[in-house]
């Protein structure tokens, strides 16, 4: 990864380099990012970079009313984070010559121009990258030359390391510590159906997904909710409205292969709620297509506490030879049956989908082209940015944030064995670190330690990932895989959680 340097350059530079970048290839078909980096660096150059917030980026460049609410509406977190992305994909193929580049730091909208370690500093002659046109480089012969003996050098050391490895003695790990090669193909395509039940408004999440108003139901009562915070979520207002009573859901889908995800949160009962009481209070079955999904459930055993998110997975769900999907919520015992939204994917057949969370607020495209959600399913700890480039990895931006404090994940999966992959950096300036603490922290799945007395510094140092692949996992009663991060010494921290299906 070159090395960029802040660094007061010239106004002409800057907007030199500004229209080149929104004159390449890879901006020339994204007019959406090319507006929103133009607006960007145009408030800048006016000496109005305070100006810059999420609220007026919002109606200047999304076209937003006046009456926006950046708690229900996500575009421009969203499109930050493409455009984050976009810069460093420039920066690695059309731009990789320029001398100036442009970034977005993540937690900001503000653009910063840094120049880049001139290819002196780096050991080769001035004329190693020559740069043509507007926005494109060419490699001289001296460049040719140079990398062509870097590659013979680097193979026959290749060659040296195999054979010393091979006379060393093998030793067992129970995790591996190394970068995993991907197992496992992306989210499936196809069409997505999120229904916010008992709501009038649509909705736009975190991850930048459109969730409808109430649609389809038929019976049933709207009840919206007060509450505030919900627990496990980003996106509390998915969850303070729901559908109550016996009700149904109607919903016409092409023939194929689906992923039922059911959300829920107990608002109204519990010890700090209104309807007071606890567990046993509301108790519902539901059916899908005549088939039984849940009976005698009861929110908020499952999800462990009121005024909390609690999803519930069902692989393999198709439409009736019709092409409806019927989902039929009926009280049980006690209380009312209730739901507050249900989202339709498409499916793995006997498989849930690959479920992969990074510690952002925002999603995030990996190099390996991968969708990684925004952060979810969380319960403790927080949120923290560093700008200390991570070593030791072609893709340094995903190990910019993590989630560090005292704090669970509570992932639901349905019936089946999973391989967990956690990814962990230690900053050198990480601020929840004490300057010379050592962290060490366990990691815990329903209740059994799969990671014990964990030092990041220890194991690899600082700045570079490490990563631990788990393997075997079952899901708890609650068909949930919990996963409990624990200090030992300073705080736990983990940047992005991978769940595979065995």
């Amino acid at each position: 990864m070159p090395s960029i340097t802040e660094q007061a350059v010239g106004w002409d530079a800057e907007r030199t380099e500004l229209h080149a970048v929104l004159e390449s290839h890879l901006f020339a078909r994204s007019p959406a990012l090319s507006h929103l980096l133009s607006y960007l660096c145009e408030k800048k150059f006016a000496g109005e970079a305070d100006q810059i917030k999420e609220y007026s980026v919002a109606l200047e460049v999304f076209d937003r009313r006046e009456t926006f609410d950046q708690d229900s509406d996500s575009i421009v977190r969203v499109q930050a984070n493409r455009l984050r992305k976009r810069l460093s994909e420039y920066y690695a193929s059309e731009g990789a010559g320029h001398p100036l580049r442009i970034t977005i730091p993540v937690g900001q909208y503000i653009p910063t121009f840094g120049k880049v370690e001139a290819p002196e500093a780096l050991g080769l002659p001035p004329s190693a990258l020559r740069m043509t046109g507007k926005s494109s480089w060419r490699p001289s012969a001296t460049l040719i030359w140079i990398l062509a003996s870097v590659i013979v050098i680097l193979m026959v050391g290749a060659v040296f390391l195999a054979r010393q490895r091979s006379r060393a003695p093998v030793q067992s790990r129970p995790l591996e510590t190394a970068q995993m090669p991907e197992t496992s193909v992306g989210l499936p395509v196809g069409e997505e159906i999120r229904i916010l039940a008992g709501a009038s408004r649509k909705y736009v999440d975190h991850a930048g997904k459109m969730w409808s108003p109430d649609s389809y139901y038929s019976g049933g009562t709207a009840v919206p909710s007060a509450t505030q915070h919900i627990w496990r979520t980003q996106d509390p207002i998915i969850y303070r409205t729901s559908r109550q009573g016996d009700f149904t859901y109607n919903i016409p889908l092409k023939r194929g292969t689906y992923e039922l995800r059911l959300h829920f949160s107990e608002n109204f009962y519990g010890p700090e709620n209104s309807g007071g009481g606890g567990e046993g209070n509301r108790l519902l079955t539901v059916a899908a297509n005549g088939q039984t999904l849940l009976r005698d459930f009861d929110v908020l055993a499952d999800s462990g506490g009121d005024r909390t998110a609690d999803v519930k997975v069902f692989p393999e769900i198709s439409p009736a030879a019709d092409g409806q999907l019927r989902l039929a919520f009926s009280s049980a015992k006690s209380g009312s049956a209730m739901l507050s939204a249900i989202e339709i994917l498409p499916g793995v057949k006997g498989k849930i989908r690959p479920v992969r969370v990074a510690a952002r607020d925002v999603p995030y495209y990996s190099n390996d082209s991968l969708w990684w959600s925004p952060d979810a399913y969380f319960k403790g700890g927080q949120l923290s940015t560093s700008q200390e480039p991570a070593q030791g990895t072609d893709d340094p931006e995903f190990y910019e944030t993590e989630r560090w404090g005292h704090f669970s994940y509570a992932i639901p999966v349905s019936p089946d064995r999973y391989t967990v992959t956690l990814h962990f950096i230690e900053h050198a300036g990480s601020q929840d670190r004490n300057a010379g603490e050592q962290r060490v922290f366990n990691v815990f799945c329903n209740g059994k330690a799969i990671v014990a007395n964990l030092n990041i510094m220890d194991e690899v140092g600082a700045n570079r990932p490490l990563v631990r692949r788990v393997k075997g996992l079952a899901p708890n009663a609650q068909g949930k895989l919990l996963l409990e991060f624990v200090p030992v010494t300073g705080y736990a921290t983990v940047t992005a959680i991978e769940v595979l299906p065995e």
